[in-house]
């Protein structure tokens, strides 16, 4: 079952490969920055928290990264240790350099469902733009060869998962 899965991963990888050219790596690569140690999502909260209407959605977003974080980085990378993609190709394939931890579940996906989740139970008119940034993430994980698409698809459903905790523990607290 689990060679299926990684043919079809392969696949997937071989195919997004071709639509490799300069200008796209470059989007890509910003797309991905973007979602690196969820700055974003934290730069998001800001004016949420600032906003007295709003503080408890900024809250929410940064319990629900934590949680994120948690259940992903420290705890399922660690079970799983699945290799990343990028680690069967050479140095002058890559566009990024090279990740140093496990591929499964993908962090920047999972931070970014999590908000996802967040704004769609809490905000839901936020959550289009945000969806659509999550997305373009997850497939930035893909193009750059740093991730499978089980990753991203698992990253997903753990983020919005993740989300959706973060406002259940609130309503319980409230």
């Amino acid at each position: 079952m689990l060679e299926r899965v990684q043919y079809f991963d392969d696949i997937v990888l071989s195919r997004i490969g071709k639509l490799h050219n300069p200008r796209r790596n470059k989007l890509m690569v910003f797309v991905t920055r973007l979602g690196d140690k969820g700055l974003v999502w934290f730069a998001m909260c800001v004016p949420f928290l600032i906003y007295k209407p709003w503080r408890l959605i900024g809250a929410n977003i940064l319990v629900g990264l934590v949680i994120a974080h948690l259940a992903g980085e420290i705890l399922i990378k660690h079970l799983v240790c699945r290799v990343r993609p990028c680690h069967k190709l050479d140095d002058h394939e890559l566009v990024i350099k090279r990740p140093r931890y496990y591929s499964f579940p993908s962090g920047h996906t999972t931070a970014s469902f999590s908000v996802v989740a967040v704004t769609a139970l809490q905000c839901w008119p936020v959550a289009i733009p945000v969806f659509i940034l999550a997305g373009l993430i997850g497939f930035s994980r893909l193009y750059l060869r740093v991730h499978y698409l089980t990753d991203v698809v698992a990253g997903a459903l753990l983020g919005l998962l993740c989300g959706f905790l973060s406002v259940e523990l609130f309503r319980a607290m409230l």
